[in-house]
């Protein structure tokens, strides 16, 4: 079974967020499990040097972009034993920065046409094309449009997964032809046309063989005219071959006991040394060294999505309790300057860092008793999982795959890795978080913690399921 996975970032060469992980760890799972699974990512000027030193290019050939036919070559580099494949084109690519530009249709035609190019001149021939949010959402049209007749691309099947369908690429009609060589019976509701112009992403629901998304939870959501985005008649639709698989992390990456960015490694039998990583964040954070004070975390963009109107709304009444928060993102500007000036209100009780360093994260990760996570909507969410992990237990809203991840504790059993409410209002918050904060001063919270660390949400059973899923696929 060979699988060519085809995204718009991967770590460790480049990455905005959660998809770069899945791109790099997911593949790197399948690969355990005797698939032969290889990465597809344009060659961007933002690629660290000492990786594209270290590419070598296998081919070079035209693409066809509308009437042009520009320049691609495509490089190899091999990376802990996986093939990574890189989209040469420096007019597209070479720029600062990756997303964002005026010709973003243009820029990610090309990518998708190219990447179907390719598989003409590697020595890989895919069994199945796994395309990722709505920068590879055309290859599936576009393979249907100009390679059904080329037996070099017999048999091929396509994935589609949805990440985020806030996010759908649409532009003008005028795409259509200018930049994807489509005919005009592409152009209509069971084609690519949304509102009078054209959607990748509706290009990758309606052409692929099999819709994924990043949770069980996200993929009932987005059936429904709230989170579908004016897509949900379609996703109904295609009900039948939609199917929710949760992502998970990588526990090699991500590992208290032998992570060397936190200030003392530990596991859930030597939960000790996870208060010395306490107050040493205490400490670097500068606010008062104290054990006993209950620590809540928020590492996220500031964005609505994120929930933080329900924080605006109790950050006072959350600021009356005996508690310490730390903060890191940044995000919309107005959000920033929301919590810089409760940071001046409450210094001796809340640290905002409007940034983000990944080392510093961890750090907060391994320091904080507890991880806010209210969020308005959330595919999936990797906060909450790494927060497992480092045992900082996640309070959140119940919806998308924070519903799928967390469960509440429950004080008769002494089953549950976390606290969750599911009405988005402000009182439900602040409920939620006073009960978990009830929990800190028992004795109950460190089983609390234990049975966040002891979850298993790596790649593993995720990998499984997505082998299954391309097994019957083809």
């Amino acid at each position: 079974m060979k699988v060519l996975f085809i995204a718009s970032e991967a770590f460790p060469f480049i990455k905005t967020g959660g998809l770069g992980d899945v791109i790099f760890s997911l593949p790197k799972e399948l690969r355990k499990l005797g698939i032969d699974a290889r990465v597809m990512i344009p060659k961007y000027g933002d690629i660290p040097a000492f990786f594209r030193d270290k590419m070598s290019c296998i081919s070079i050939f035209s693409v066809p972009v509308g009437w042009r036919n520009q320049y691609c070559g495509v490089e190899l580099l091999k990376y802990e034993g996986m093939p990574f494949y890189f989209i040469d084109n420096e007019y597209y690519f070479k720029r600062q920065g990756i997303y964002g530009f005026y010709d973003e249709a243009e820029r990610y035609a090309f990518f998708s046409r190219a990447a179907l190019e390719s598989i003409k001149y590697l020595d890989f021939k895919p069994d199945v094309l796994h395309c990722h949010d709505w920068e590879t959402g055309m290859i599936s049209p576009l393979l249907q449009a100009h390679y059904t007749e080329d037996e070099c691309y017999k048999d091929i099947k396509t994935v589609f997964t949805i990440h985020d369908l806030q996010y759908q690429g649409i532009f003008p009609k005028e795409i259509l032809g200018e930049l994807l060589n489509l005919s005009e019976e592409y152009f209509s509701i069971d084609g690519v046309e949304f509102y009078g112009g054209v959607s990748f992403a509706k290009g990758g629901l309606n052409y692929s063989n099999i819709i994924t998304t990043v949770s069980n939870t996200y993929a009932e959501e987005i059936q429904t005219p709230f989170f579908g985005e004016r897509l949900d008649d379609l996703v109904r639709k295609r009900r039948e071959d939609l199917y929710g698989i949760t992502n998970g992390i990588d526990y090699t990456h991500y590992n208290p006991a032998k992570d060397r960015s936190i200030f003392a490694q530990y596991d859930h039998k030597t939960l000790e040394k996870k208060a010395e990583n306490k107050v040493r964040l205490q400490a670097l954070l500068g606010l008062p060294i104290r054990k006993d004070v209950p620590m809540l975390a928020m590492i996220f963009r500031l964005t609505r999505r994120k929930g933080i109107d329900l924080i605006a709304h109790t950050i006072d009444e959350l600021m009356s309790d005996d508690i310490q928060m730390v903060v890191m993102g940044t995000g919309d500007s107005s959000y920033e300057n929301f919590f810089k000036e409760y940071a001046q209100k409450y210094p001796e009780k809340l640290s905002v860092n409007i940034s983000y360093d990944d080392t510093f994260a961890r750090k907060i990760y391994a320091g904080a008793d507890m991880y806010l996570m209210p969020s308005l909507f959330e595919p999936c969410g990797v906060g909450q999982l790494i927060a497992l992990r480092y045992g900082c237990v996640p309070i959140v809203r119940e919806t998308g795959g924070l519903k799928d991840t967390i469960r509440a504790y429950n004080e008769y059993t002494g089953e549950g890795n976390g606290f969750s409410f599911s009405q988005y209002n402000p009182h439900d918050l602040l409920f939620t978080v006073k009960r978990a904060l009830s929990f800190f001063r028992t004795d109950t919270w460190q089983q609390i913690v234990r049975n966040a660390m002891s979850e298993d949400f790596s790649w593993k059973k995720t990998a499984v399921l997505y082998k299954k899923l391309y097994q019957n696929l083809t």
